[in-house]
C-alpha cells in the first residue's frame, strides 16, 4: 500500500500547481481563478525519497449549500482516506481566519499535517513564515510551487516524518492501493528546484497548456492519443496470388494498468457525474444540478466482475459561439484529448431537452476519432410515451450515422438500465479489437461484389480483386483492386454496411481504404503487351542458343 499525502487548504493557494509538480503531468486545471478544482483528483508522486500517492482537492471555503457543499464533502473524504496532510497556505495573503479554522479541524482529525507555505518566491522565507507560526502545526515548509523551490525539499520532509512515525514508505495503511495506479518509475529521481525551474516556462496565474496524462496511462510515451491508428499494410499485401501474407496488424491502444479506459461524454447537465457515480456505486464525483459543475478530466479506475476500467468523467461541451470563458475552453480541449485517450465513449443524451445539434457534432467528433461508442440516453424514466416517440424521431434524424452503436435507455439518477452499460462497452472494445483473417474478408468481398457490382468508369468495370486487415481498434478493411479512386461513395457505404453487418461489428466505427496497384506500363508511349514481351522473350533465347 503507498502512502497517500492529500493537499488541502484554502481556493487558488496552489494546490493544483504542487500537484501537476509532484506528479510531474499536466493532469489538473490550473489558472488564477478561485474555486477551479471541485472534484478530488489521483496521481503518483514522482518527486521524493520513494512512492506516493498525491491526492489534489478543491479549496475549503466553509460554504453549506450549492455545489460549494458537495465540494467540502468531497474534502472531507480525501483527508478520511489520507496517511499526511498538506496543508497550503498563500504567504502573500498571509495568515486568514479561514486558515485558522482549517487548521482547528485538521488538528481534530488526529492525522500528521505538514503545513507549506506557497507563493514565496521574490520573498524571504522566514519573514513569510513567521505570521503562519499562530496556527500551531509545527515549523512550516516555504516552496513556490510554479518555479519548483523547496519542492524536494518538503517531500524529504514528509517522508522524514512518516519514518519517525515508524511507516516505511510504500507500507502505509492507506486507503489506496498502488494497483489500479500508474506503475511509479525512477520515483526517485530527484530535482533541485533551481533545475526545475529552468525546465518550467509558465508564468505563476497563467494557465497551463494542457496534456492528457491519465493515471494508468502516459500518453505523452506513445500510449492511446500519441498511436497511429491506422495500421502499417505494404502495397499488394494480402492472400492474394502472387502476394505476399499480411502479418497480423498491432492493437492500436492495447490493455495496459487500468484496463479499458471509458470516457462519459455529453452537452452540460446531462448527468455524466451522476452516472459514473452510480456505475461506482459510490459519491465520488461532484454532481450537482447546474451547467458546468465538472471542469477538468477526471480519471476514475475501479474494477467490477474481476475486470477492471478507468472511468474519465469529462466537462460538457457547448457549441463554440456560446464558449467565452477561458475556462470552458481549456475544459473542451481536455474533453477532446480525454476522447483520444480512451477506448470507448459512452455518449449521454439528455432525453427531457431532446436531440440537438451540438449532439450531432460531438457524436461526429467520437466517431472520426475512430473510438467504440456507447448511447446512453438518460432522463428516461417519468417522460409519457409521445416524449419518448419524440426523442426516438429526432435520434433517427439528426444521429442516424450512429446506427453501428447501442443505445440504452437509462435514469442516471435511480440506476436503471445502468448495470448494462459495461456489459456494452466490452462487447465495442472486442469488436474494436478484434482480427478479422484475410481469406474471409476477401471471400466476403467476393461475395458482395457479386450481390453487387461495382459502376462502370468510361466504359471499364472497377475491379476490387481481395481485402486484408489494416489496423485494430478501429478496424480497418484494405481492399486492392484497379480504378480504385473512382468508386463512389455510395457504393463504399455498401461496403462498409455491409461489412459490418456480416462480421457482426457492433459498437465500433469501421474503416475502408481503397487501393490502386501500381501500372508498370504508365507512362510509356507504347507499351508492349505481355503477350509481345514473352515473344520478344523467346526470341532473344533462342537466338542466344544459336549463336
Amino acid at each position: 500500500m503507498l502512502p497517500v499525502f492529500t493537499l488541502v487548504g484554502r481556493p487558488n493557494v496552489g494546490k493544483s500547481t504542487l500537484f501537476n509538480r509532484l506528479t510531474r503531468t499536466r493532469d489538473a486545471l490550473v489558472a488564477d481563478f478561485p474555486g477551479l478544482t471541485r472534484d478530488r483528483q489521483y496521481g503518483v508522486g514522482r518527486i521524493g525519497p520513494g512512492a506516493y500517492i498525491v491526492v489534489d482537492t478543491g479549496g475549503l471555503s466553509g460554504a453549506a449549500e450549492g455545489v460549494e457543499s458537495l465540494m467540502e464533502r468531497q474534502v472531507a473524504l480525501a483527508i478520511q482516506e489520507a496517511d499526511h496532510l498538506l496543508f497550503m497556505v498563500d504567504a502573500r495573503e498571509g495568515c486568514s481566519g479561514a486558515d485558522l479554522d482549517i487548521a482547528a479541524r485538521l488538528r481534530r482529525t488526529g492525522k500528521p499535517v505538514t503545513l507549506v507555505i506557497n507563493k514565496t518566491d521574490r520573498l524571504d522565507p522566514e519573514l513569510a513564515s513567521a505570521d503562519f507560526h499562530q496556527l500551531g502545526l509545527g515549523e512550516p515548509v516555504a516552496i513556490a510551487a510554479v518555479q519548483g523551490r523547496g519542492v524536494s525539499s518538503l517531500m524529504n520532509h514528509v517522508f522524514a516524518r512518516l519514518t519517525a512515525a515508524g511507516v516505511e514508505p510504500g507500507e502505509a495503511n492507506g486507503a489506496l492501493s498502488a494497483e489500479p495506479l500508474a506503475r511509479v518509475t525512477d520515483a526517485s529521481a530527484d530535482q533541485t528546484g533551481e533545475e526545475e525551474a529552468a525546465n518550467e516556462e509558465v508564468a505563476e496565474g497563467r494557465a497551463l497548456p494542457i496534456q492528457v496524462r491519465g493515471r494508468t496511462v502516459e500518453v505523452a510515451e506513445g500510449a492511446g492519443a500519441e498511436a497511429d491508428h491506422h495500421g502499417t499494410t505494404e502495397e499488394g499485401n494480402g492472400e492474394a496470388p502472387g502476394a505476399q501474407p499480411v502479418p497480423t496488424p498491432p492493437v492500436v491502444g492495447a490493455l495496459g494498468e487500468g484496463g479499458i479506459k471509458v470516457a462519459v461524454v455529453g452537452r452540460p447537465n446531462v448527468g455524466k457525474s451522476t452516472l459514473i457515480n452510480r456505475l461506482l456505486g459510490e459519491d465520488r464525483l461532484v454532481a450537482f444540478d447546474q451547467p458546468g459543475t465538472t471542469r477538468d478530466s477526471i480519471f476514475v479506475p475501479f474494477s467490477r466482475a474481476g475486470k477492471d476500467y478507468t472511468l474519465i468523467d469529462t466537462a460538457g461541451m457547448r457549441r463554440r459561439a456560446r464558449v467565452q470563458d477561458v475556462i470552458e475552453k481549456f475544459s473542451a480541449i481536455k474533453t477532446l484529448q480525454a476522447i483520444e485517450a480512451c477506448h470507448v465513449v459512452i455518449l449521454v443524451l439528455d432525453a427531457r431537452q431532446g436531440i440537438g445539434e451540438q449532439d450531432a457534432t460531438l457524436a461526429s467528433h467520437v466517431v472520426e476519432s475512430g473510438r467504440s461508442l456507447v448511447i446512453a440516453i438518460n432522463k428516461w424514466d417519468g417522460l409519457t410515451r409521445e416524449e419518448r416517440d419524440a426523442v426516438r424521431e429526432g435520434f433517427q434524424r439528426k444521429l442516424a450515422f450512429l446506427d453501428f452503436a447501442a443505445m440504452h435507455f437509462i435514469s442516471a439518477l435511480h440506476g436503471s438500465g445502468v448495470g448494462l452499460l459495461l456489459d456494452e462497452v466490452d462487447r465495442a472494445y472486442a469488436n474494436a479489437v478484434r482480427h478479422l483473417p484475410t481469406p474471409e474478408l476477401t471471400r466476403l468481398l467476393q461475395d458482395l461484389v457479386q450481390e453487387h457490382q461495382p459502376p462502370l468508369v468510361n466504359g471499364r468495370r472497377i475491379k476490387l480483386r481481395y481485402a486484408h486487415q489494416g489496423g485494430r481498434n478501429p478496424p480497418i478493411i484494405v481492399i486492392h483492386g484497379n480504378q480504385t479512386a473512382e468508386v463512389p461513395e455510395s457504393y463504399r457505404r455498401y461496403l462498409v454496411n455491409r461489412f459490418r453487418k456480416l462480421l457482426k461489428l457492433e459498437g465500433t466505427p469501421l474503416r475502408l481504404e481503397l487501393r490502386t496497384g501500381e501500372n508498370p506500363y504508365e507512362g510509356r508511349r507504347n507499351p508492349l503487351s505481355p503477350r509481345q514481351i514473352k515473344q520478344r522473350q523467346r526470341l532473344k533465347d533462342f537466338v542466344r542458343r544459336k549463336g
